[in-house]
């Protein structure tokens, strides 16, 4: 390599840099931060119901909402859930996604695979599986009607229902909580779980039907 043409790659490496340049990969990682929207997460009126603002400062900056680089063979529309890094990515046109950051499941209650979102509910009532009735009996009492819609329902503000390619609920769901804090971390009984803020985006963004793909990647 002669002197010119080093020079000219250390200047390249360095604009890079500079600029906050990085790769995506098909894998999941994501690329630059195109726009964030720290801004988006004060108090709510949806429906009737008053969502509290989130304390967004509080929450590591990666996990909050933001348009990045994306790369992937996916078509757009395609939800990918990343569980290692705690982000869910929904496939935008032009190499782009919006990236959420997303609660996962504990040990013992992950799931990943494929399926798709056969339908959505806003202010979702919420009826635990008799599994977790069976670890958790005070929750009984919503085995047969459910826990009413509200700010203290599991399933916050939304609720999107994951179905496999045979069109059986997996019982998995995308939804909100408000439990903000629980945000990056793994802490559900296997769902993924957004800010309401963010699930109440997403939802707008989602139509149901098979192509409405979601891959949960562990």
């Amino acid at each position: 390599m002669t002197l010119r043409s080093a020079l000219a790659a250390f200047g390249l490496a360095a604009t890079l840099a500079l600029a906050g340049c990085s790769t995506s990969t098909e894998n999941g990682a994501s690329g630059s931060s195109l726009e964030i929207f720290t801004s988006e997460y004060g108090a709510v009126k949806d429906a009737a119901y008053s969502v509290p603002a989130v304390p967004i400062a509080k929450l590591d900056k990666r996990f909050h909402r933001q348009t990045v680089n994306y790369n992937t063979k996916e078509k757009p529309g395609t939800l990918i859930v990343d569980t290692p890094n705690r982000f869910l990515y929904l496939v935008m046109p032009g190499n782009r996604a919006m990236r959420y950051g997303i609660g996962v499941g504990k040990a013992g209650f992950a799931w990943e695979g494929e399926a798709y979102i056969a339908w959505k509910q806003a202010w979702p009532k919420w009826t635990p599986p008799q599994e977790m009735i069976g670890r958790r009996p005070d929750l009984a009492k919503y085995g047969d009607e459910g826990m009413k819609p509200g700010l203290q329902n599991p399933l916050g503000a939304r609720a999107l229902y994951l179905f496999n390619q045979d069109g059986e609920d997996t019982l998995f769901r995308l939804h909100g909580t408000p439990e903000w804090a629980s945000i990056g971390t793994a802490a559900s009984s296997g769902c993924i779980r957004l800010m309401n803020q963010d699930i109440i985006d997403l939802y707008d963004r989602v139509r149901p039907g098979k192509s409405a793909k979601v891959i949960v990647k562990q």
